[in-house]
């Protein structure tokens, strides 16, 4: 019997001991599924520019060169190349300054800033006061908040003492240029369109056509202008005051974070909501070269290490139709 019972306990034993061990496979493997899954959903992506330029320029020689000038080139790069690796075995090499690009395509909902944050949060942990950002930046602007935030964003490059450069190959209006007047520099193309420092907002009011076909709306609100211009309601002469009233606020704030930024720029000559094209925004201090994003990058690869940073963030179908229900009702509020 005592036999017995040492016998059923060490199956047990055994028993328990592999199911402990299933069990820790299991976990291992759900826990590298998820981190796996984190990856592939989140990711930051490191492009270095300098190398698809050269990649570009050898295309190009291959077809264009004959044999003779082909090997002179390759002997003269495999002689830099000897010369740079001599260098850093010497410890006599130059450190390469950096210039790390971001890329900024807005809407109107500024929803790319989430990406943005990310982006800058990144290069931040190890961009020095020698580096460089460039933002390449296209957007005809859109709500306030979101782009206040981007500007924000933004902001936190020059707070850490790197120096920003805005560059505009297409457009930066309105919450787009609150945008670009936070770098320390902005070059434009000639025909890129700047400007439109300015507040606008509308929406539709079916209140006649409710009661045409005699249908009732109701809203309760608590505080006097909680509420001002509505839908659907019926709106009132002091309603759409306040409306306004709370137009020029937002314009007034919108002015002062310009001059803040550019001091050089006369505001209330270019704060009328107009825009122009960046050979007239150069006269009127709003940009300060004209340059191409694609120049820039070209003269700087010369003598610094380029990298463009992207961040990846998977977004659900769901997500995705939120987002662009989201982007329908924020077209009826106050934008830039």
């Amino acid at each position: 019997m005592i036999d017995y019972l040492l016998q059923y306990g060490l199956f047990l034993a055994k028993t328990a001991t592999l199911v402990i061990a299933v069990l820790f496979v299991l976990a291992m493997i759900a826990n590298m599924r998820r981190h796996l899954r984190e990856h592939m959903e989140e990711q930051i992506e490191i492009k270095h520019l300098n190398r698809r330029y050269e990649h570009m320029a050898d295309a190009l020689n291959h077809e264009l060169l004959n044999a003779h000038e082909l090997k002179a080139l390759h002997k003269q790069k495999k002689n830099e190349a000897k010369q740079q690796k001599k260098a850093a075995k010497l410890g006599k090499a130059e450190q390469r300054k950096r210039l790390f690009v971001l890329n900024f395509d807005g809407d109107i909902r500024a929803s790319a800033v989430d990406d943005l944050r990310e982006e800058i949060s990144a290069v931040l942990q190890v961009a020095g006061a020698e580096d460089e950002v460039l933002v390449r930046l296209e957007s005809p602007g859109g709500m306030v908040h979101g782009y206040g935030l981007a500007a924000s964003q933004l902001r936190r490059i020059r707070d850490a003492g790197v120096k920003l450069t805005a560059s505009v190959d297409k457009v930066a209006a309105s919450g787009g240029y609150m945008m670009a007047c936070v770098a320390d520099r902005i070059i434009a193309a000639p025909f890129a369109v700047i400007g439109s420092i300015g507040v606008v907002a509308q929406l539709p009011n079916f209140n006649r056509l409710l009661k045409k076909h005699d249908i009732d709306f109701e809203q309760h609100t608590a505080g006097e202008f909680k509420r001002t211009l509505t839908v659907f309601g019926e709106n009132t002469d002091a309603a759409r005051e306040k409306f306004r009233e709370e137009l020029e606020e937002t314009h007034q704030l919108f002015k002062h974070f310009v001059q803040d930024n550019r001091p050089q720029v006369e505001i209330d000559k270019v704060a009328t909501g107009e825009h122009w094209y960046g050979a007239q925004a150069v006269s009127r201090r709003l940009v300060d070269e004209l340059k191409t994003s694609d120049d820039y990058l070209l003269e700087a690869s010369k003598d610094r290490d380029l990298y463009s940073i992207h961040y990846k963030a998977h977004k659900s179908l769901q997500q995705k139709i939120m987002g662009g229900l989201g982007e329908l009702s924020e077209r009826l509020r106050s934008s830039f």
